[in-house]
């Protein structure tokens, strides 16, 4: 009988760890801790970091700067912000933890990605550039020209 409990316990704290990880999602660009993070889960820090890392494979802080340098990304493919702006823009505080980190997960700096990535879509139109990096789902096929027989 022993079971039951603690199956409601960890769903419990699985509905608990999607809301901090929505929160992360949502809340990116501000200033966001562990600790904070934790309080509003109405948990200690160490037991979210360790059942987050449990549920998701990597701790609350990594998940974090994955979606900041994700969005950070995006903004430096639009190219009219410079790396500090955008350094700021995603919440970071730090040029230097943001560029090491970035580096890490993107394999080049934010400058080497700016001037690799912008100049493709400097000089082209929003409304194309939208177009061309639309995602193609279900691989769907180009329309192709009626038949006139």
């Amino acid at each position: 009988m022993t079971g039951r409990p603690d199956e409601a316990q960890r769903l419990h704290d699985l509905a608990r760890l999607r809301r901090v990880r929505d929160r992360i999602d949502r809340e990116y660009a501000q200033p966001l801790d562990v600790e904070a993070l934790a309080r509003g889960a109405h948990m200690s820090a160490g037991h979210l970091s360790r059942e987050f890392r449990r549920a998701y494979g990597e701790s609350p802080y990594s998940y974090l700067m994955t979606r900041r340098i994700e969005r950070a990304m995006a903004l430096l493919r639009r190219g009219d912000l410079s790396v500090t702006e955008v350094c700021f823009a995603v919440g970071s505080s730090s040029l230097g933890t943001f560029s090491a980190r970035f580096s890490e997960l993107v394999g080049m700096s934010p400058s080497a990605y700016r001037a690799e990535n912008a100049p493709a879509t400097a000089e082209t139109p929003s409304c194309i550039t939208r177009q061309v990096r639309r995602p193609v789902r279900n691989r769907e096929a180009p329309a192709r020209a009626p038949h006139l027989a």
